[in-house]
């Protein structure tokens, strides 16, 4: 769906990007994470043809972004972080507006507004002024401005920022629902959030990939060591003579349970991240002992996000070297101007 072949910025004589090449598959939503000042918004602005590269391609269904800018842009729909909205006009004036501005026909424009609204959900406040909206339908507004043209592909870039909890959870919800229809790519500092809604996350560092994957996969390869812990019915021997058997323990740790009288509780840890659950649950059941709480841990994305990003620069692989597993090919890095962040002119596609 989106191909970028060896794209390159430079701000000055800091390059921001070297050599990038990625490719982002059809129907699935992708995950952006980075911390502070990585350089997220730059580099969706530069998909979306906002921001020029200094060398290189980008290209939507084979369209390149700069050379084919109307066919491209009429691909995508892009929510930046602060949406591009008008106070003193009605959701429905801002609609017809940004549609005609899209191109859309003319009698096609009632029908495209009856479904972004509708999926939405801002069918009851379209003839309320914009201003006069708390920022959860503003940002709806946003959204169903991007949806407008019927794009493939739907860029969103902290779309729940500043949203209250009920909010972010009708966001997310509906980031879902657009994921069914269109290829979402989707920037956010809620972890939780990202590892909800995702197929596949990129996190960037030091304009560089770090990590291309799926949660699940990111999770289980960074877990290192996975740590179970269980409350079991039965004495220190018999927990002993249970799992004496079970391959993959490197430690194993039981002490009485202080809330249950007769039971132990036990910490078994394995190396490279197994899941030992099912071979500890038999191993019980062999001997007729019965397992009353079982618990695995391993990293949460939250540690590997903290562990890829908090690195020494001097740490990230050369520009040349394969980072981890990749996700349909896919290949992402940092635009960022060290720890600042590039001011983007407004571009009129915005809207």
């Amino acid at each position: 769906m989106i191909e970028i072949s060896h794209l390159t910025k430079r701000y000055g004589n800091h390059t921001a990007v070297s050599d990038l090449n990625f490719t982002i598959e059809s129907g699935k939503i992708y995950g952006f994470l980075g911390p502070n000042g990585a350089g997220k918004s730059t580099t969706m602005n530069i998909m979306t043809g906002c921001l020029s590269a200094t060398e290189g391609q980008v290209t939507i269904d084979g369209y390149d972004i700069f050379a084919d800018a109307e066919k491209a842009k009429k691909l995508i729909g892009y929510l930046p972080e602060q949406p591009p909205l008008y106070p003193d006009m009605t959701p429905r004036e801002y609609l017809i507006f940004v549609a005609k501005a899209k191109g859309v026909a003319k009698p096609d424009i009632d029908k495209q507004l009856e479904y972004v609204t509708g999926v939405t959900g801002i069918e009851d406040v379209q003839n309320r002024l914009i201003k006069q909206l708390s920022k959860g339908y503003r940002q709806r507004v946003g959204l169903a401005q991007a949806l407008l043209g019927e794009p493939q592909v739907i860029i969103l870039d902290e779309p729940t920022v500043g949203l209250d909890p009920l909010q972010i959870i009708e966001i997310r919800d509906l980031i879902t629902k657009l994921g069914k229809d269109h290829t979402v790519i989707l920037s956010s500092h809620i972890l939780s959030e990202v590892r909800a809604v995702c197929d596949a996350i990129l996190i960037i560092s030091h304009g560089k990939l770090v990590a291309s994957d799926t949660p699940e996969n990111l999770e289980k390869l960074f877990a290192g060591t996975a740590t179970l812990q269980l409350t079991v019915k039965a004495s220190l021997k018999e927990v002993e003579a249970a799992l004496e058997k079970v391959d993959g323990i490197t430690s194993l740790a039981s002490v009485p349970a202080p809330d249950m009288p007769g039971a132990q509780q036990v910490t078994i840890e394995s190396s490279g991240g197994d899941d030992l659950s099912e071979k500890v649950f038999f191993a019980f059941s062999d001997i007729r002992k019965p397992i009353v709480r079982m618990a695995l841990s391993r990293a949460s994305l939250e540690e590997i996000f903290l562990e890829l990003t908090t690195k020494d620069t001097d740490d990230a692989p050369p520009d040349d070297t394969p980072v981890m597993a990749e996700v349909g090919g896919m290949v992402m890095a940092d635009l960022s101007f060290g720890d600042e962040t590039i001011e983007e002119v407004p571009h009129e596609s915005d809207i």
